[in-house]
C-alpha cells in the first residue's frame, strides 16, 4: 500500500504550512539588506552600531510598508481586515525583517573577527547575498522543485547578488 500524503492531524498541518510557505520576503529582505550595505558609505562616529541599526530599522520599515500595502492596498477593497487577517499578514511579511538579522549580526561580530569597518561592510554584504541565495533555494525546495530548478534559482540569485556587489565596487563614498 502506498502512502499518498500525511494521515495525522499534525502531518496535515505541516503539509498546509509547506503549501502556504512563501519565501519572497526573505529573498526581497536579503536584497534590501545588501542594498542598505552598499548605500552605507557615510556612517558617523559609531559606524558599526549605525549600520546594525540601519539594517534592522530598514527591515522593520519595509515590513511595515508591506503589511500596510497588503492590508489596505489589496484586502481593504475586498473587506475590512480583522485581527486574524492582520496577524496573518504580519507573519507572512516577517521574513523581510528576518533577512536583515544575519547581515546585522555579521556587522556586530566583525570586531571579534578583527575586521575594520570596510571589512565589516563586505562581510555584511556577503552574508546578505548568501541569505538571498539561501532563501531562494529554500523557496524552491519547499515548492517541490527539482534539483536542477533549485540550482537555477540559486544561480540566478547569486548573479543578482554579484550585480549588487558590483554596485558596491563602483560606488565611491
Amino acid at each position: 500500500m502506498s502512502r499518498t500524503g500525511p494521515t495525522t492531524a499534525r502531518g496535515k498541518r505541516h503539509a498546509g504550512r509547506r503549501v502556504r510557505a512563501d519565501y519572497t520576503g526573505g529573498v526581497y529582505g536579503s536584497m534590501l539588506a545588501a542594498s542598505v550595505v552598499i548605500g552605507a558609505g557615510s556612517l558617523g562616529s559609531f559606524p558599526r552600531t549605525e549600520l546594525v541599526l540601519l539594517l534592522l530599522l530598514t527591515g522593520v520599515a519595509f515590513w511595515v510598508a508591506h503589511v500596510h500595502a497588503q492590508l489596505f492596498g489589496a484586502r481593504l477593497a475586498q473587506q475590512t481586515p480583522d485581527r486574524r487577517v492582520v496577524l496573518k499578514v504580519c507573519r507572512e511579511e516577517w521574513p523581510i525583517v528576518k533577512a536583515a538579522l544575519p547581515p546585522a549580526a555579521a556587522v556586530a561580530v566583525s570586531p571579534l573577527l578583527g575586521l575594520d569597518v570596510p571589512g565589516a561592510l563586505w562581510l555584511a554584504l556577503s552574508v546578505a547575498v548568501a541569505g538571498q541565495v539561501g532563501w531562494s533555494v529554500a523557496a524552491a525546495r519547499r515548492a517541490g522543485a527539482s534539483r536542477r530548478l533549485m540550482a537555477v534559482t540559486a544561480s540566478v540569485n547569486l548573479l543578482l547578488g554579484l550585480l549588487i556587489i558590483s554596485f558596491k565596487l563602483v560606488l565611491t563614498h
